[in-house]
């Protein structure tokens, strides 16, 4: 049992360490996305290189990297576990796995994205609700907005409050607090820019 836990943990940082936006940019472009715009491999900085399509193709695949993962994980969980079932441990630890996984890549020496996507993909796998009120939010907010970054930051913030208010297990209420002060923290210098109101917009 405890090597199925650590097998599917270990596949789950795997597939997220899938570099969805650098291999779509380095086939279509040959260039390393890395080297453009802030140097990340996730969605936002894709669309700066190939545009609106790609920007929503990358964000619905690293969405499915969190999700999949997760749903598999509560599968194993309710069919076979018995360290910790009850703090539903397994998909929980599966859900960590794919954002370091994302953000650190072992494909691409341990750089990556900022795990939004697919951090909000695990959101949905743990609680489908929640994960639907933050796509939401995130939506209105970045159409308001035009700003990416200011959008992500606020909605992941409040996926603990919304995993409260919705009675999941605590273990998931951990998760989203601790994932979402990760996420803000690979967002630094998006937040420098923001103070200094140099932050790009995903359209004027």
């Amino acid at each position: 049992m405890i090597i199925l836990y650590i097998t599917t943990i270990i596949l789950a940082y795997l597939i997220g360490s899938f570099p969805t936006g650098y291999i779509l940019v380095k086939a279509i472009k040959g260039i390393d996305i890395r080297e453009i715009g802030s140097g990340s491999t996730g969605a936002t900085n894709v669309k700066r290189v190939l545009g609106m399509k790609a920007y929503i193709f990358v964000m619905f695949v690293d969405a499915l990297k969190g999700l999949l993962p997760v749903l598999a994980a509560k599968y194993i969980d309710s069919k076979m576990g018995i360290i910790l079932s009850d703090f539903h441990i397994l998909p929980v630890l599966v859900a960590v796995a794919v954002i370091m996984g994302h953000s650190k890549s072992i494909f691409l020496k341990f750089t990556g994205g900022k795990s939004v996507a697919s951090g909000v993909g695990t959101i949905l796998g743990l609680n489908p609700i929640v994960g639907l009120i933050t796509i939401l939010s995130w939506v209105v907010l970045t159409y308001f907005t035009k700003i990416v970054s200011i959008s992500s930051i606020i909605v992941i913030l409040l996926t603990p409050v919304w995993m409260f208010v919705f009675k999941q297990p605590l273990s998931y209420t951990i998760y989203c607090l601790l994932g979402a002060l990760y996420i803000v923290y690979l967002h630094r210098e998006n937040i420098k820019r923001l103070i200094s109101g140099s932050e790009n917009k995903i359209r004027k």
